[in-house]
């Protein structure tokens, strides 16, 4: 009998992309940057080496598709102003309302954030590729934050008079909540976090305004 050869499916650039960056995600959140390699990635999606090579074009683009292309695209407020949720009118844009959804959805992306904390801590080192964007966070979301027209409690003063210190310990706040979330046993992410915010943005003064 003539063997029946199966017909190859040629899989889309796009979907080549989103295979290797779950599977780099996978890899990279259990072993870290250092700890995976290219052929790892490789085996996981079934290419060659030059093949993955030809799709992020070295280890450090790796990196780039799994943060910049990746962690940093999603949840944005952009989003959430599409959503439609309470906070999210552009006319009056709450923070602390985008700050919920923004944990909302990362609370969907375990792994992509439990890969962002791995890089974070390696990212110490003096060598990693990443060193120098975590350096760089705070200042990075700062200015990328206070593009939108957030509304603030008049008694603040403006945004930028009033709000850095506030973002940065958001941001530090978030960090924590995350790592405590990982651990075991877990606690529930979102909870969590609205004790922080019950701290970070008081009553009365954000009354009406979360």
């Amino acid at each position: 009998m003539a063997t029946v050869r199966q017909k190859r499916v040629r899989k889309s650039p796009e979907e080549r992309r989103a295979e290797i960056a779950a599977a780099a995600v996978r890899l990279v959140g259990e072993k870290g940057y250092y700890g995976t390699s290219l052929k790892d990635v490789a085996d996981e999606v079934g290419m060659s080496q030059p093949g993955l090579l030809h799709y992020i074009g070295n280890k450090e683009g790796l990196l780039s598709m799994l943060i910049t292309d990746n962690y940093d695209v999603y949840g944005t407020p952009d989003d959430f102003m599409r959503s439609g949720l309470p906070g999210s009118d552009p006319e009056r844009l709450l923070f602390p309302a985008y700050l919920r959804y923004l944990v909302r959805y990362n609370a969907q992306r375990r792994e992509l954030v439990r890969l962002y904390m791995i890089l974070e801590s390696e990212a110490f080192g003096p060598d990693h590729p990443l060193r120098e964007y975590f350096a760089n966070r705070p200042e990075a979301v700062w200015e990328h934050y206070s593009k939108y027209p957030w509304a603030i409690p008049p008694e603040l003063g403006s945004w930028e008079d009033a709000m850095r210190p506030v973002v940065r310990r958001c941001i530090e706040a978030m960090d924590g909540v995350q790592l405590r979330w990982m651990r075991n046993p877990p606690v529930d992410l979102y909870d969590e976090w609205l004790a922080f915010e019950a701290m970070i943005f008081p009553s009365p003064v954000w009354d009406n305004y979360r």
